[in-house]
């Protein structure tokens, strides 16, 4: 018989931000191994956004007018039917994005946003890194002509901004849409590197446990809960080999 493994529940205080896309853009392709590793890594930049958040929109910036508030919420998600890894996002109460999956493509090494609106629009993004840690992601022109650009700047540990932007197509220069300021709930912070206990998928900040074969292990969020049961050698030696991977590396970089 397999060895059994159990949850055991501890209290959250922060549950994170995930993009709910449900059919919102067609599937991706089964992803490789070696390539869905590749993704996993690259997409460790949201670990710290992993958890909930209390946001403020603004079509205007320092203005009431039009603002609205949402409750905001990452988490991982991994799907085993198709190899593939991404972080959902999911926002309650929100004008513009309700809800989307972040994702990663290895050969045009570019991140992926599938994303749903309040009106029910779906639309795809695409994107690199930008100055000063900005994720920036642009969408192909809609039947209106008009391009759409999403910004993620996180500010701190407690403070993350999304600035949505459109252009007209032949237009270099963009125009605010809105502007989201979100505030971590509670005062758990989500890092990798805050010194407390490291997810055993991802490496995010540990935020509840998991057992298996009598030893416990911290994971960041329900995504990662669910990978970990549903297949915990797996996960174990992936660890394993991120461990070794840094051991060789500190042995072989040169020394200052």
């Amino acid at each position: 018989m397999p060895p059994a493994y159990r949850f055991l529940p501890i209290t959250l205080a922060t549950i994170p931000v995930a993009v709910s896309l449900v059919a919102a853009n067609p599937a991706p392709p089964r992803q490789s191994p070696a390539n869905r590793a590749v993704a996993q890594e690259a997409l460790g930049r949201f670990n710290p956004l992993i958890g909930g958040w209390r946001g403020v929109g603004q079509p205007r910036r320092g203005s009431a007018k039009g603002a609205w508030s949402e409750k905001a919420n990452w988490t991982w998600e991994f799907d085993k039917a198709r190899g593939t890894v991404g972080v959902r996002y999911h926002a309650k109460g929100s004008k513009l994005l309700t809800s989307g999956l972040f994702g990663y493509d290895p050969q045009k090494k570019t991140f992926t946003l599938n994303a749903v609106f309040s009106d029910k629009t779906r639309r795809t993004y695409r994107g690199k890194p930008g100055p000063k840690g900005r994720l920036i992601l642009e969408s192909l022109p809609d039947k209106d002509g008009h391009v759409y650009r999403l910004t993620v700047r996180q500010l701190n540990d407690k403070r993350t901004l999304v600035l949505h932007e459109r252009r007209k197509v032949g237009s270099k220069f963009y125009t605010r849409v809105a502007g989201i300021g979100y505030t971590r709930q509670g005062t758990r912070l989500a890092s990798s590197n805050a010194g407390g206990p490291v997810c055993i998928v991802t490496e995010g900040l540990g935020t509840s446990k998991v057992s298996y074969k009598g030893k416990t292990y911290w994971v960041c969020c329900s995504g990662c809960r669910d990978a970990f049961l549903d297949d915990p050698e797996g996960i174990l030696a992936a660890a394993r080999e991120r461990t070794a991977k840094r051991k060789k590396k500190k042995k072989t970089s040169p020394r200052g």
